[in-house]
């Protein structure tokens, strides 16, 4: 680590030797840290784990899959997962439940937490490279849910919503007296899809949000918000501390 707490990676001279610290920390924490954390722990099926959530960025787990994948069995991917979900390199993002006799998806999606970590993970080496990645929405999502998520603080709990029925939200805040719910898009003109109206009515949030990579926030009609992620942090900032 660099002074002040700053990471080398983020000083770097360029996007190659930023790439190449991101690759080693990778390395070094299977091979090294991560087995003092965890019994029997086998590196290579940890690192190629690590891989395939980066590659699903935001998808559904399915821990049957990726067992199958790995050649081992459900149990060691779930402990594997638990682990790089307590050394806080992982999001697990549990489905919102609640009695609105809607049929609700129950996994949890997950998400590398480090936007850094994701593009290492996947080899993307700049941002041209990440621009004609497919991984380019997922990655603005997770770091808008990420960012979020920490803004909101401790008293809000953090959920998405998704029906069988198509109706879905990225991110459902619950605070005891309030609920907000948060959509993600990577488009400058974002529009409000069906199934986030649908969302809405079964949630019947406080405020509904679409956070874009624009610079202005307006009105979208129906009482959402088109807003870019630093407002929205403060108005989160605000809320806590309120």
């Amino acid at each position: 680590m660099a002074a002040r707490g700053v990471p080398d990676s983020y000083l770097a001279r360029g996007e190659a030797a930023s790439l190449r610290w991101r690759q080693d920390f990778i390395c070094s924490y299977v091979e090294r840290e991560m087995p003092l954390f965890a019994d029997r722990l086998s590196p290579e099926p940890l690192r190629r784990l690590w891989g395939m959530v980066a590659h699903a960025q935001g998808g559904l787990l399915n821990a049957a899959l990726l067992a199958r994948s790995l050649g081992i069995d459900v149990r060691t991917v779930n402990r594997y997962l638990d682990l790089l979900t307590e050394l806080f390199l992982l999001r697990r993002l549990p489905p919102w439940h609640g009695n609105i006799g809607k049929r609700l998806i129950k996994s949890p999606k997950l998400y590398v937490r480090d936007s850094g970590i994701l593009h290492a993970l996947l080899g993307i080496r700049d941002e041209e490279t990440l621009l004609g990645h497919p991984v380019v929405g997922a990655s603005w999502e997770g770091f808008v849910v990420e960012n979020v998520v920490t803004a909101a603080g401790p008293n809000a709990a953090a959920h998405f919503y998704r029906t069988a029925a198509g109706a879905e939200v990225d991110l459902v805040l619950q605070w005891p007296d309030r609920r907000w719910v948060v959509e993600v898009k990577r488009s400058l003109a974002p529009r409000v899809e069906r199934g986030f109206h649908n969302a809405c009515q079964d949630l019947k949030p406080d405020r509904a949000f679409i956070v874009y990579p624009g610079g202005e926030q307006y009105s979208l009609g129906e009482g959402v918000e088109a807003i870019p992620l630093r407002p929205l942090l403060d108005l989160l900032r605000q809320a806590d501390t309120g």
